[in-house]
């Protein structure tokens, strides 16, 4: 009887707990997933952010950014993959983007500089679009927004790509590959570059990227924080445009 009695009471015990996982599963766990699928699902296909650990945007994006990207910039994806499903724009010169990388696969966001058929060459940092110069000025007021950090004995100016301004840096004294080209981009292929042209990982060293690596648009500043001063927010560039 006491034996008996034990298996009864384990049978009650186990069958408590069913009863339990099921009612935590249909009340709460199964709600909880279908938020986190549905949060994943947004980013991957409609939009997402993206946190800029390096200098090689300055002076347009500096570390400590939070971007928003655009995913609907272009085309409309199936969530978690590259498939395509609908296709409404391209990306134009001067857009900035977010890409995987082709040499490592990571996130990097730069600027377009050549799209499907052009010419693009670099003479001693002067950038050369199917054989014409981008006409270079003085930086413009309101280009660049807050505390410009590490941009000392640097050279800021405005480039004029197709009716796009937008500023760039130069690094005197800086190893990198000031002149090249030319290079003639193929079908679905983009070149792009860093404002920060001088410490800048880009098509110059990578090579021209497909249409597929291209993830979506960089659009705003959400927020950002200044690592150099414990964090602190840059509210100056908070919902700053990017362009």
């Amino acid at each position: 009887m006491w034996r008996l009695g034990v298996r009864t009471a384990r049978g009650n015990l186990t069958e408590q707990i069913k009863k339990t996982l099921a009612r935590w599963w249909t009340e709460w766990l199964r709600s909880v997933l279908l938020i986190i699928l549905l949060i994943t699902a947004f980013r991957s296909a409609v939009a997402d952010w993206n946190d800029v650990p390096t200098g090689s945007m300055k002076p347009t994006i500096f570390e400590g950014d939070r971007i928003v990207v655009n995913k609907l910039a272009y085309d409309l994806k199936v969530p978690y993959t590259t498939r395509r499903i609908l296709q409404w724009g391209d990306p134009q010169r001067g857009d900035i983007v977010v890409l995987h990388s082709p040499a490592d696969g990571k996130r990097l966001v730069k600027r377009v500089v050549g799209t499907p058929g052009d010419t693009v060459a670099m003479s001693d940092d002067h950038l050369i679009v199917n054989g014409e110069e981008i006409t270079y000025a003085p930086l413009a007021p309101g280009l660049v927004s807050g505390r410009t950090p590490g941009v000392s004995g640097r050279f800021l100016a405005t480039e004029h790509l197709d009716e796009v301004p937008h500023a760039v840096m130069i690094s005197p004294g800086v190893h990198c590959l000031r002149t090249f080209g030319p290079v003639q981009l193929a079908q679905s292929s983009y070149f792009v570059m860093g404002d920060n042209r001088d410490e800048s990982f880009d098509s110059r060293y990578f090579g021209p990227v497909s249409r597929d690596q291209i993830v979506g648009q960089a659009t705003i500043v959400a927020a950002s924080v200044d690592p150099e001063r414990h964090y602190f927010p840059r509210w100056g560039r908070f919902l700053h445009p990017l362009r």
